[in-house]
Formats: structure tokens, sequence, C-alpha cells
């Protein structure tokens, strides 16, 4: 296993130093081994990759017990593996025989200060919870990531989106105005769209009311490009889309090719990969041609 800042041999000669008084700076976690137990050997990556997710704030020390014999008597030591966690110059917990991983993770969480979860992967999960409904949820995310980093483009566009879905479009479209540079054009071209939408949504007549007007009268192209908009503004994307291709269909010239550019605003809101989005480019292509 190759040797990191954080993972290291030790001996009976820089025990002391490399186990003890490094356990008064951040805990210390000993794995006792030898080359002919076939456990160790399995529990060795796994030690690895919990003390690399620690990002410094553990450190794994591998003492060799075929060739440490002095420590492997001092610990009494009797069978293996054995992994001790040393804090504060004592062991404070440990375990022998292999353990899953879970358990590794339980015996460690009382000593160890959690890693911080890097920035890509808390806003990987906003967007996940965002995509699932959990508002709430994103938005203590973003919160988070923001105080860290508050000109972070991606993070502040869905933030400002997680603020129109509660109602607050002041405030969404001033973080909107925060956002710098072209990086994330598309994003912030949907989250733009998404706040249009639901102005508009907010002086439309109910949505009940509008679909007794087409049950009326299908063609009428006010009442179905107003559906569509609040269908948008309640995020039901392919009744919204659905119903502005076929107005479009319909009558293309509708408030001077409104429907046509409503839908590319929806392309940008849902963004290049939706399948809706695939679905919906191609119908409107052989509409257009």
């Amino acid at each position: 296993m190759s040797q990191t800042p954080y993972i290291f041999d030790v001996t009976g000669a820089n025990f002391e130093q490399l186990v003890l008084e490094n356990s008064f700076h951040k805990p210390v976690l000993v794995d006792f081994w030898a080359e002919w137990c076939a456990p160790c050997k399995a529990l060795m990556p796994l030690l690895a990759k919990i003390t690399e997710e620690y990002q410094g704030e553990l450190v794994l020390a591998k003492v060799n017990c075929d060739v440490e014999q002095d420590v492997v008597a001092r610990f009494g030591v009797r069978s293996l593996p054995t992994v001790v966690l040393f804090k504060d110059g004592q062991p404070v917990d440990g375990f022998a025989g292999a353990q899953p991983e879970s358990a590794i993770r339980a015996m460690l969480a009382p000593h160890v200060q959690a890693p911080a979860e890097p920035e890509a992967d808390l806003l990987e999960s906003a967007q996940a919870m965002f995509a699932e409904g959990r508002i709430g949820d994103a938005e203590n995310l973003l919160k988070q990531l923001l105080t860290e980093d508050n000109e972070n483009a991606a993070a502040l566009i869905l933030y400002a989106r997680c603020l129109a879905e509660r109602g607050e479009l002041g405030e969404a479209e001033a973080v909107l105005n925060a956002v710098k540079g072209d990086e994330h054009k598309q994003a912030l071209a949907g989250a733009r769209a998404q706040l249009t939408f639901l102005r508009q949504a907010k002086d439309l007549p109910e949505v009940a009311d509008l679909k007794s007007r087409l049950a009326q009268n299908a063609d009428d192209d006010e009442a179905a490009y107003q559906l569509a908009i609040q269908q948008l503004a309640r995020q039901q994307h392919e009744a919204a889309l659905d119903g502005l291709l076929k107005l479009f269909v319909r009558n293309r010239g509708y408030a001077e090719g409104l429907p046509h550019k409503t839908l590319l605003q929806v392309f940008d809101l849902l963004g290049s990969d939706h399948p809706l989005v695939t679905t919906y480019r191609r119908k409107l292509y052989q509409a257009l041609y």
C-alpha cells in the first residue's frame, strides 16, 4: 500500500513520537497487522480509505507485528488484526478482527471531527434534493456552501430557484443579478425563465377556469397559452410543453410567436440533457420544417 501524509509505518523507536505525542494533536488509528494475516490485508485498504476521507483529522499508523514484537507486547495484542484508536496519549477505543465499514465509522465518530463535505458534493446533493422537490433541504445546503464561497455561480443560481419556488421572487432576482461570468449561461437563463413563469402565473386566471374555457372552445389560444404558463409555474413541464407545441402548430403566429419563444425558455429551464427537452426539441424541429 502506498504511503500518504496520513498513513505511515511505525516502529518501537518512533512509536512514542508518531503515535502517543501525535495523538495530542489529532486522533491516531493504530493498525496491528502481519504479512501472514489475510484478514489484516483485507482490512488495510478500508482503513486507508476511511483515513484519507478525514483529510488530516485522523492518521493511520501501521505496526508490523512480525517485526515490532516489543510494541505488540507493550499493548498486549493477542489477535490480528487489532486496531486501537489513540487520543491525548491514551488508547480510547478499538476492535479486534475484521469489521465492516459501518462499524469502523461508528467507532470513530465520537472521537474524530467529521471531514468537511467537498463543495462539489454539497452542490450535487442540493441539486438532487431540488429535483426531488425537497426545496428547504436544498436551500439549507446551498446556504452552507455560499457561506464559504458567495460567488459560486452554480450555487447562486440554484439558491435563486429555491427562493423562487417559495414565492420570494424579488429576492430570487437579486441573487441571480449577483451571478458573475458566462460559465453557467444556460442555467442562468433557465432560472430567469422560471421567475418569468412564476410572475406571469400570479396574474392569470385559475387553472380550473382555463380548463373550463378550453373545454368549451378547444381553439381558445389565449386560454391554452395561459394554462401552459400555470402548468410551468407548478413544474408540470410535460403538460406545458405539450400544450405549447400544439398551440404553436395550430397558430404559430399567436402573440408574435410567443409559443415558440416560450418553448425555448422551457428548454433552458430544464437543460439540454433533460429527456423532455430531447423529445420536444425534436417535435418542434419537425413542426418547423
